[in-house]
């Protein structure tokens, strides 16, 4: 039986701006699927607890289909982390499982701890500009090593 879905792509992302790292993984349409399909993943955590859980709506035009995580913290360089992606109808239905991993090329160390802006026009963070014109990039030390 032909696979609805192939893995096209993945990647960290990290955003210095917002101090954010997030998994994207990109799935191609490689066979049909039903008009009421929707993509659970769970992405391993890797500050450790519970896995991040997501599921979004696969709408039947899309070429691809992209599943993207919450903000993770503690991504840490070269380490595995575990995805399970599933591919389900409208009545909840397995229609496909695709277990993978995900790897940084990065480790979170690069991010400051707090976001360098806030707001919707990238206003200057205080926290991190201070009043007196010193600076605070200091990265997230609350990670496990």
């Amino acid at each position: 039986m032909e696979k609805p879905l192939v893995i096209s792509g993945k990647v960290f992302i990290f955003n210095y701006r917002v101090a954010q790292a997030n998994a994207v993984i990109t799935l191609a349409r490689n066979g049909a699927l039903p008009d009421e399909s929707y993509v659970e993943t769970s992405f391993e955590n890797p500050a450790g607890g519970a896995p991040h859980l997501t599921r979004s709506r696969i709408f039947p035009f899309w070429k691809k289909v992209t599943v993207e995580s919450p903000p993770m913290r503690c991504v840490a360089k070269d380490r595995p982390y575990a995805v399970a992606i599933r591919i389900v109808d409208a009545d909840g239905r397995e229609l496909q499982l695709i277990e993978t991993t995900i790897v940084s090329s990065l480790d979170q160390s690069i991010l400051p701890s707090k976001p360098l802006v806030v707001g919707p026009v990238y206003t200057r963070n205080p926290e991190v500009f201070k009043a007196d014109g010193s600076t605070d990039y200091a990265p997230d030390l609350s990670c496990p090593k």
